[in-house]
């Protein structure tokens, strides 16, 4: 399957709590999961990576997803962002 990505618009910086449950979304999935904020990239399964990204309320990152399930896996990982808190 080919790679899929969704661009979301951040409501809230990515701290640990989006972090934690933009992992807990990835896990779900067998597809590589990365968010890509300017230039730098992380992996969805590492809070510690994703809060390195420095991406606060109102940037706006990829979510990039490559596998068998990568649709879904894009798809649902954007949704945890676009909800954040």
């Amino acid at each position: 399957m080919s790679p899929s990505s969704e661009t979301v618009v951040l409501p809230a910086a990515l701290h640990a709590r989006p972090a934690g449950a933009v992992v807990r979304a990835a896990a779900g999935f067998t597809a590589t999961v990365e968010i890509r904020y300017g230039e730098r990239s992380a992996s969805a399964r590492s809070a510690l990576r994703l809060m390195s990204l420095g991406a606060n309320a109102g940037a706006t990152v990829t979510v990039h997803a490559d596998g068998d399930d990568a649709p879904s896996a894009a798809a649902a990982v954007a949704e945890v962002l676009r909800t954040a808190e």
